[in-house]
């Protein structure tokens, strides 16, 4: 807009004006904008129904360097005011008095519209006797708001954008506010413009408010405008200040410990404005605004308490200028950190900002501003009744102080803890955030390609096989015709005689050409014959004489003729296939074999058994994530991303896939494809708390601390949401029945034995301090759980994937989270850690503190356990694993405590307890480890026949394993089974037996049997 355009305004007519004021006859309506008043209208009668005519129509020029620019439009709105007109007296003059206000908001022709029409509300005037007779006025005036050409064109609308500021209130002011008539609060901010324009936004006539109650929520926001006749006029409509809690802010004092301060500081002494000011940049604009930003994070609100000035504007012209150099009383600033803004899809900060004293040096170093509004660039702002002076209290700062920029009277804010509550929020954000197309097009780039399918050939060898199987596919329905009409011939039925075969035989065809499906067949025959010919004779063009098509013919048919025969023959001679026997290992059974094999440190077979998996489906994406997972810690990160984009090809809507992607970038240090990665997951499953906090992770990796805190605020908030509604449901089971406490913390409810536990579990004590740890627990009430967070929710899926980095990071901001002391599955994921790092004695000083914390834990007396195992400390092992069978709770790897218990048994000749524990393990999940634990223990105890069942079910799931061979080739030799003693060490020799003292055995037993070698 380069030309002044003229903005007609019409006021149509007035509604329900009675409701205002019963007995009102005759009204007029005053138009004003932006302190001017355009015109009043003509008096005019109210009619009985309340409604007065009015057409009355002004304007005001809206144009770049007028007192009506864009700014102004956006931010002020239009105010009608209905006055009343009383009967005329004797000798007295016409009174005119004001019945109503009403405002019309002008956004609208900002937003492309050449035409408004509206229906204002008409707030009463408190002053008039109808403002306490009836508070629920409908009255409205009608008004029409029109322009003859857009103020802004649709390109300039859509690049530029909206601003709009709101300042709420500032809370623990200092005790020196008082209330006073003379005195008023204030606070200001600049936005940048385009070019050197700065754009001032004052936030005037701040109440201050004694101690009482809180502001109500949601309460209205209201119009930057001086006092007005109708208070409630001011409010904007369908503009509300909501609050919310203070966790999910973008401001300061956010955190638990502040909770306390704040909700006291709401309902203390507080100046409020609720007040939004907007504005509207355009696209250059935009542009400075985000550099400004990029370049300093922190923008300075200044705060300052203004005296009013009683004298004329000559007077305060000459206060302003007598006054320049003097200090500002109670002046204060805020940093606003406005790079929330500058993250992806954000539009809105809100949030509590401390105020501080105001001193040029330090304002300077946080914000470059080099100047201060209220004191260098006073004449901007209007002020021509205020004195932005010391009272008199404050005028005898030191010289020094002067020249430094402080006030003493300011120092005040930080001692109250003054903090304003303030609201900034963009119609469009100022960097987009990707749509869920975008990144989905995005995810298919970085996954390579799978292998396309093969091309269909259409050779001879092929257009043959399909003439075959066309064949055979008309053979048998022409056969189920047969059957149909004649029934299935039984062998016992003896040879059918040739006049009965050739009567069949005219029957059949009779039925196939009545009915259709002779025809059908040759149809279906056709195509293939086609194709024979096109690509077996590579004839496709006409024959020049018939002899020459005659001579083809003959040849065609004898060589269809033989295929044909050929078809029927293996039609008629297939016999029925048995189906190939199902697999006796689930797919369950193969990962925990494949675990099994890693815990004993054979990653060679862990891997096999993951491949196995893989090769029994390839479709199964959980086999493809578990060996990825593998990959990841024993492997190569190349290798586990491979894996987990084959996964995500399957699904590519599997947010799982999608992080543990990203996971493996990160390793790999792609950390474009990273941040893809986890944007489509947050984006595809926005109620996933693992994603925000996995994704908040990788953002302070990259040193985006900004991005990294509102994604781990989105993490809380839904934690939050999802423990109140576990909450709720579990008030509703207990208002039902009472929840009876739970058997693994209740100490009355240990059994000191159990059918099912091995004998003398509990006879044996860990160390005297250990001892005395659970002594105390037993007698000290149950300690409450630590609160949930998000970083160990997301820590156990992350153990889960052996991501390895993410979790120190995710510990690290668990250690720096809770005030109230780590939680044992802190320490215990620390722990596991150690031990991936080797490093057992950190890993025995974790353990030794989740002990402490939660000595009745199964989990932690298993880690404890494993600690020792893999120390050699086989004693103490025992001792922990023991104790955790002794717990009515299972432990989480419940199956190698029973594995290693039982080994440890095995060593130490206690063949009935290995025995126990090993069945023990097969009825929790069996494999080839448990039966071949129970066929040792059985074999031991010279209880041949168990141990041979045994061992048959371990080589059942597994009959790769040398060990099970070895201890199968003893029992045939005890046995005298020679053939089967020979073919068990056949297999136990070519698998490889690594257990010496196990061959040496073996060999002797064949040395005293005679037999059971080959070679001998």
């Amino acid at each position: 807009m380069s030309q002044p355009i003229p903005v007609q305004i019409t006021v149509v007519s007035a509604q329900n004006l009675k409701t205002l004021k019963s007995n009102v006859l005759v009204t007029l309506v005053s138009v004003e904008y932006n302190g001017a008043v355009l015109g009043d209208s003509s008096k005019t009668d109210v009619l009985p129904d309340g409604t007065a005519e009015y057409d009355f129509s002004t304007s005001f020029e809206c144009s770049p360097d007028g007192p009506n620019s864009l700014d102004v439009l956006v931010q002020k709105p239009l105010l009608l005011t209905v006055l009343e007109v009383m009967p005329k007296e004797k000798k007295k003059p016409e009174k005119i008095t004001p019945l109503g206000q009403a405002v019309v908001d002008l956004l609208p022709l900002l937003q492309g519209v050449l035409s408004l029409k509206v229906f204002a509300p008409l707030y009463a005037v408190p002053d008039s006797p109808s403002a306490s007779l009836h508070p629920e006025a409908t009255a409205g005036l009608e008004v029409t708001v029109s322009t003859k050409e857009l103020l802004l064109s649709a390109t300039q609308f859509s690049s530029g954008n909206l601003l709009s500021i709101t300042l709420e209130a500032a809370y623990s002011v200092p005790e020196a506010f008082t209330p006073d008539a003379q005195e008023n609060c204030m606070a200001c901010l600049q936005i940048p413009a385009a070019g050197e324009k700065e754009l001032l936004l004052l936030f005037k006539n701040g109440i201050l408010k004694a101690d009482g109650e809180k502001e109500p929520l949601p309460r209205p926001k209201t119009w930057p405008l001086d006092p007005i006749l109708a208070p409630g006029a001011l409010n904007i409509p369908d503009s509300f200040i909501v609050g919310g809690p203070y966790e999910d802010e973008d401001g300061e004092l956010t955190k638990s410990e502040d909770m306390e301060f704040r909700i006291q500081a709401e309902s203390m002494k507080r100046i409020v404005w609720d007040t939004e000011i907007r504005c509207f940049l355009d696209a250059a604009a935009v542009a400075v605004l985000r550099t400004r930003i990029a370049e300093c994070r922190y923008w300075p609100v200044e705060l300052c308490r203004l005296s009013t000035a009683s004298g004329g504007k000559g007077k305060a012209s000459k206060l302003d200028k007598r006054d320049e150099d003097k200090q500002i009383a109670f002046h204060g600033v805020a940093y606003v950190n406005m790079m929330h803004l500058l993250c992806p899809g954000v539009k809105q900060i809100r949030g509590a900002f401390r105020v501080f004293n105001y001193q040029d040096s330090e304002v300077f170093e946080k914000t470059k501003f080099q100047y201060s509004i209220f004191r260098d660039r006073r004449s901007q702002l209007s002020l021509a009744k205020e004195a932005l002076v010391n009272s008199p209290a404050t005028k005898t700062a030191s010289s020094k102080a002067q020249k430094e920029g402080k006030d003493s009277s300011a120092t005040q804010y930080s001692e109250a803890g003054t903090f304003l509550v303030m609201e900034i929020k963009l119609d469009r954000p100022l960097v987009p955030k990707r749509l869920r197309e975008e990144l989905l097009q995005r995810v298919k780039e970085l996954i390579p390609p799978r292998p396309a399918l093969p091309t269909q050939t259409e050779g001879a060898k092929k257009v043959v096989e399909d003439y075959q199987k066309c064949v055979t596919s008309v053979a048998v329905a022409i056969l189920r015709e047969y059957h149909e009409l004649f029934g299935k011939q039984l062998p016992d039925q003896g040879v059918m005689d040739y006049e009965t075969m050739e009567e069949q035989k005219r029957q059949l065809n009779y039925e196939l050409n009545t009915s259709g499906k002779y025809f059908a067949f040759k149809e279906q025959l056709k195509y293939s014959v086609v194709k024979i010919v096109r690509e077996k004779y590579l004839k496709t063009t006409a024959f020049e004489t018939k002899e020459q098509l005659q001579a083809f013919l003959s040849e065609l048919y004898v060589y269809l003729v033989d295929h044909m025969h050929i078809a029927l023959n293996k039609l008629l001679s297939e016999e029925d296939v048995s189906p190939a026997p199902p697999p006796n290992t689930t797919m369950k059974q193969l990962l925990l074999f494949a675990r099994e094999a890693e815990a004993n440190k054979d990653l060679k077979l862990a891997s096999l058994f993951h491949r196995q998996r893989i090769a029994r489906d390839q479709r199964h994406i959980q086999s493809w994530l578990d060996y990825g997972a593998f990959c990841l810690l024993h492997e190569d990160a190349t290798k586990a991303l491979e894996c987990f984009q084959q996964a995500l090809c399957l699904d590519p809507q599997h947010t799982q896939s999608l992080l543990l992607c990203g996971i493996v970038a990160v390793k790999l240090q792609r950390f474009e494809e990273a941040e893809i990665f986890f944007e489509d997951a947050c984006c595809l499953e926005p109620s996933s708390i693992i994603a925000w906090t996995l994704s908040g992770l990788f953002y302070e990796m990259q040193n985006s601390y900004i991005q990294a805190e509102r994604n781990f605020r989105e993490a809380k908030k839904l934690l939050r949401a999802q423990l109140e509604e576990e909450r709720r449901i579990l008030e509703a089971a207990e208002g039902e029945e009472k929840k009876p406490s739970s058997p693994s913390t209740d100490p009355e409810k240990i059994p000191d034995d159990s059918a099912d536990k091995p004998p003398e579990v509990m006879e044996r004590v860990t160390s005297k301090e250990e001892a005395a740890a659970v002594q105390e627990a037993l007698k000290a009430p149950a300690p409450q759980p630590p609160p949930c967070t998000i970083f160990m929710k997301t820590v156990e899926f992350l153990m889960k994937v052996n991501a390895v980095q993410f979790v120190h990071k995710a510990l690290a901001h668990e250690l720096l989270s809770l005030q109230g002391g780590l939680s044992c599955a802190y320490y215990l994921a620390l722990a596991w850690t150690y031990v991936l790092r080797e490093e057992l004695p950190r890993c025995a000083e974790c353990l030794c503190e989740a002990v402490r914390i939660d000595p009745l834990n199964p989990n932690v007396w298993a880690q404890k356990g494993h600690l020792c195992y893999l120390q050699k400390d086989f004693d103490n092992a025992k001792e922990c694993y023991e104790r955790v069978i002794s717990f009515v709770e299972d432990a989480v790897d419940m199956h190698f405590v029973y594995l290693r218990l039982g080994s440890i048994y095995l060593e130490e000749k206690e063949y009935g307890r290995a025995r126990h524990i090993y069945l023990l393990a097969c009825d929790n999940s069996a494999s080839c480890l448990t039966w071949l634990g129970v066929g040792i223990a059985c074999y031991r105890l010279e209880e041949m026949l168990e141990a041979e069942d045994a061992l048959s079910e371990a080589n059942a799931l597994d009959n790769t394993n040398a060990e099970v061979w070895g201890y199968l080739a003893l029992i045939c030799l005890q046995g005298g089974r020679q053939l089967e003693a020979e073919q068990c060490y056949k297999y136990t020799v070519k698998l490889g037996l690594h257990n010496d003292a196990l061959l040496r055995e073996i060999r002797a037993a064949q040395q005293r049997s005679g037999f059971g070698d080959p070679s001998l």
